[in-house]
């Protein structure tokens, strides 16, 4: 530990720890602009300087390290003076017109810094120049009258993300930030994760959305899941008068440490779907509203004359495990329907739940374990499109000289950023992973290239890989000395593929006792809850007399709408209307999951709290609202305290964490 003293305050520090975060940890403020605690730091701005005694010139606090019997000295006349010289050349360089500022006023820590500094205005006039604004990303607005130069977003896509789409041209004062090579920043790689809108001080890059309807000041806070995936990734739900205005990531958060994606930040609820505000029955071919009294009768009167028949239970797999354990008792074991399931129909957990069940081993991958992996194997994970946080987690690591290894069913843009990718057909996974054994075996023996190039011949073709590639890739995984594999999709359906898969881990001592570094991407938010439950039964399509689906807010897939197209009645619970409530011969009006609370399971297996952040409409009625009145009028006792007790004595793929 290093001893110090900030104005005058004795403070005692991990070595290593710069001025300004111990500075932080005693109560006291350093004003600063281009510092970020989840950046590195770069010492941009000067903003922050300080004195230290024994140096003449003044010291940037972010990137000065404590030293033993160190004395700074914070809040001097001559700091003063240097910390106004700078913002009144920050404000003069580009065109700060506060009161047109969508931050201004409390968001803006440039405007916020001038104020500390009891600045009313600055001596020195703007250029007048006119920077030009860039409209044309469909969430963001990137104005460069605004930009102080501080780099945050450029740090922020690199350090974060992983994406590297932001940079700056020029030098000087004629620093520009540029997207790619100076593309709009609409047509840029740019991923839409938004994460240089949230690091951003100014008004440079703005939430279309949000802006001019919220501060930070007049928004009331959230902190809690998103249900976007099954990562269950932290965020700060901001709202204002019982209306959403925007989601941020939680720094705090031990999931993902503030990042979020495209769908946690900009697609939180049905953006298009219109809410189902009342009870709807059916008649003649026309939705009547009906009060809930008789919609609890028609679905009563449903469930009784339909007993013994073919009946079919769906409930989604954003809902939360206490409303999927009531799910399960009401419908399985209590009504006791042919089939009772999931939305998802268990395809990415009804495999890794029976290995589990068979196998001593526990997949022991986590999202931490991808930083700390200097080879990942991708199997049909599309982490561009699907669970995007894990997939900038590992965008980061490659270069810090990670090998990631990408075999996927479908062309993704993953495939663009490592030299060691394959699309094959889905038919074919299980076949490539047994193929790469066999030449790793054959390297092992003769260690020949030439000789196994020779062996192999035409057989490497149907696979769409060069013997090269196939030869380094083997390479790569059998050199690396912590080795991890993510998958999904056909890895985690088919069971060809799946043993394959294992087989393959087994090989490359992926899975051992001391280490099974590996992940499977289960899908939604409560994928892993829901497949414990056992509520992840296939579906067959045929026809069945009763259907009850309980999707809440999310969105059918064309799958399962082929799948429940020919059942005879049907009974749906929503929030928005969709193309399965359009078939429905009831629907009721159910929370979607921003007014919604309860305990979710994430695919690492930590359970997490989703707490509500806004109230529903008045006649919309909460998913277990629904559930304990269908259970009192069939006669079913539940008590939920149960769910989570039956979920951790289940046999599980990852443990279970409180």
């Amino acid at each position: 530990m290093i001893n110090l003293s900030i104005d005058g305050k004795s403070i005692q520090v991990p070595e290593g720890t710069t001025v300004l975060r111990a500075a932080e940890q005693a109560g006291i403020d350093i004003p600063t602009l281009c510092d970020h605690p989840e950046l590195t730091p770069y010492g941009g701005c000067r903003l922050c300087v300080v004195e230290v005694e024994g140096a003449k010139a003044l010291q940037p606090s972010c990137t000065l390290p404590v030293s033993e019997n160190m004395v700074v000295r914070t809040d001097t006349e001559r700091i003063q003076e240097a910390r106004k010289f700078v913002l009144t050349m920050i404000f003069s360089e580009r065109n700060h017109f506060c009161p047109y500022c969508q931050v201004s006023g409390g968001d803006c820590e440039l405007q916020n810094a001038a104020y500390g500094q009891d600045m009313t205005h600055w001596d020195l006039q703007p250029n007048w120049q006119q920077f030009p604004v860039d409209a044309s990303h469909p969430y963001f607005i990137l104005d460069h009258n605004r930009c102080i130069l501080c780099r945050r977003c450029v740090r922020a896509c690199a350090e974060l993300v992983g994406n590297f789409t932001l940079g700056f041209e020029e030098r000087g004062a004629k620093s520009f930030l540029v997207a790619d090579l100076g593309v709009p920043l609409g047509e840029s790689t740019c991923v839409s994760c938004g994460t240089c809108v949230q690091v951003c001080p100014t008004g440079a890059i703005i939430d279309r959305e949000s802006a001019y309807i919220g501060k930070e000041t007049e928004v009331e806070h959230n902190k809690t899941i998103c249900v976007g995936c099954s990562i269950g990734c932290g965020i700060d739900v901001q709202t204002r008068d019982n209306r959403l205005v925007r989601i941020k990531g939680d720094w705090d958060s031990t999931i993902n440490s503030g990042v979020i994606c495209e769908v946690g930040r900009f697609h939180p609820v049905n953006d298009d779907g219109e809410r189902v505000l009342t009870p709807l029955q059916k008649k003649n071919g026309e939705l009547k509203a009906i009060n809930w009294e008789e919609a609890f009768s028609i679905v009563t009167n449903l469930l009784n004359e339909n007993k013994s028949k073919k009946n079919l239970a769906i409930a989604s797999t954003r809902l939360s495990a206490d409303d999927l354990y009531a799910f399960g008792e009401i419908f399985d074991k209590h009504l006791g329907f042919d089939v009772v399931t999931s939305t998802e129909n268990g395809s990415t957990t009804r495999l890794v739940r029976k290995y589990s069940e068979t196998s001593q081993n526990v997949f022991k991958g986590n999202l931490e374990s991808i930083e700390e992996s200097d080879c990942i194997i991708t199997l049909d994970a599309n982490l561009y499109d699907d669970h995007q946080v894990a997939g900038f987690f590992i965008k980061r690591s490659l270069p810090g000289g990670c090998k990631l290894i990408s075999i996927e069913t479908r062309e993704t843009a993953i495939n663009e950023i490592t030299g060691y990718a394959v699309v094959i057909d889905k038919k074919k996974c299980g076949e490539l992973l047994d193929f790469i054994i066999s030449v790793s075996n054959e390297l092992s023996k003769s260690g020949n290239q030439e000789d196994l190039a020779k062996q192999i011949g035409s057989d490497i073709s149907k696979y769409g890989i060069d013997i090269d590639k196939l030869i380094d890739i083997t390479k790569s995984i059998s050199s690396s000395k912590n080795p991890m594999i993510i998958f999904g999709g056909c890895f985690a359906e088919k069971e060809n593929a799946f043993n394959a898969m294992i087989n393959f881990a087994n090989h490359f001592e992926i899975i051992s006792k001391k280490n099974s570094n590996m992940l499977c991407l289960v899908g939604g938010a409560n994928s892993l809850a829901s497949s414990l439950l056992r509520l992840d039964e296939e579906i067959d399509k045929c026809d069945h007399d009763l259907l009850l689906a309980l999707i809440a807010d999310e969105n059918p897939t064309e799958k399962l709408l082929s799948l429940t197209e020919n059942s005879k009645q049907m009974i749906v619970c929503s929030s928005y209307f969709n193309k399965l409530t359009s078939k429905a011969d009831l629907i009721l009006p159910v929370e979607n999951w921003l007014e919604t609370e309860g305990q979710y399971i994430n695919l690492e297996g930590k359970i997490q709290n989703l707490s509500r952040s806004i109230e529903s409409p008045d006649n919309v009625k909460s998913t277990a609202e629904i559930l304990d009145q269908i259970a009192n009028n069939v006669g079913c006792k539940l008590d939920k305290k149960n769910g989570i007790k039956e979920i951790k004595q289940a046999k599980s793929p990852v443990e279970i964490i409180d």
